[in-house]
């Protein structure tokens, strides 16, 4: 019987696993597949002229730049404001605010569910909170100020993860040295936890990067033909660029999108590979 009860879990977790192995399988092969489509049609039109010219009507001279200017505008700001905001949150809620406490509780709920919200609700709120009352018009402000909305929640979920890995005992150890609580946190309990919220923070900012529809919400044009000079310009950016060409019923349009989102996988990958080096070098110097 004992022998039968055996045999039975170890088929039932050799299915699991044959389950799990096959449903990755299949997402890597799908995702092999979309980009040698991508850098078969997309390589080809990748050049510099295509990088340094504005969009336009005719695919031969269509280039991305106005767009990657304001995805790098918009993108800067978003992490100007979100990083201390949700760092300084997640602060706040693990070293001083009272965990038991109903007022705590119920803002740890509201940051659960707000990482879970549909993107496009955001950018309604960007609408109404940033473009119309605030005033900011549609504007590069008002669509860094979205996203920053969008992934502060997940920020602020890592960096609370994070801080709470750090053992008390380092803590203990440094207030019983006579350090103030908050020398103890940003000279003992943020350079710990610091990889963790890095991690956090990729992961939150990739996201920004690849969002069309709260922007589109605020006011992101789909054709802009300028650079913009400040946060109050008005801005396109990658996802939303390449969103419009594929609609255009050429089909070099379609090839120049492939460029587009080669040009947009560059700028994520450098942008993440910066932040994983730094991540890795607080790492290493923790251990």
């Amino acid at each position: 019987m004992r022998d039968n009860n055996i045999s039975s879990r170890k088929l039932k977790n050799a299915v699991f696993h044959g389950i799990v192995l096959g449903a990755t399988g299949f997402g890597i092969v799908a995702l092999i597949l979309l980009l040698m489509q991508v850098f078969r049609t997309g390589l080809m039109w990748l050049d510099w002229d295509f990088i340094l010219s504005m969009p336009s009507r005719f695919p031969e001279k269509a280039g991305i730049l106005s767009a990657l200017a304001g995805s790098i505008w918009t993108i800067g700001l978003t992490i100007l404001f979100s990083l201390p905001l949700g760092i300084g949150t997640a602060i706040y809620l693990e070293e001083y605010s009272n965990k038991k406490s109903w007022y705590n509780k119920l803002l740890q709920l509201n940051i659960s569910n707000l990482a879970g919200v549909p993107s496009i609700v955001y950018g309604m709120l960007g609408l109404a909170l940033f473009v119309r009352f605030l005033n900011f018009e549609r504007s590069i402000l008002s669509g860094a100020l979205t996203l920053t909305l969008l992934i502060m929640p997940v920020i602020i979920v890592a960096s609370q993860e994070a801080i709470k890995s750090v053992p008390n005992t380092l803590r203990q150890g440094s207030l019983a040295l006579g350090v103030t609580k908050w020398q103890t946190i940003t000279g003992v309990v943020l350079p710990y936890a610091l990889p963790g919220i890095l991690t956090g923070s990729i992961l939150a900012i990739s996201r920004a990067m690849g969002e069309a529809a709260p922007l589109i919400m605020v006011g992101a044009a789909g054709y802009v033909a300028f650079l913009p000079s400040g946060p109050m310009d008005s801005f396109t950016v990658l996802p939303i660029q390449i969103f419009n060409w594929t609609s255009r019923p050429q089909a070099e349009f379609q090839n120049i999108a492939s460029a587009g989102i080669i040009v947009l996988m560059i700028l994520l990958l450098s942008a993440n590979a910066v932040a994983i080096i730094l991540r890795n070098k607080y790492q290493n110097r923790m251990d």
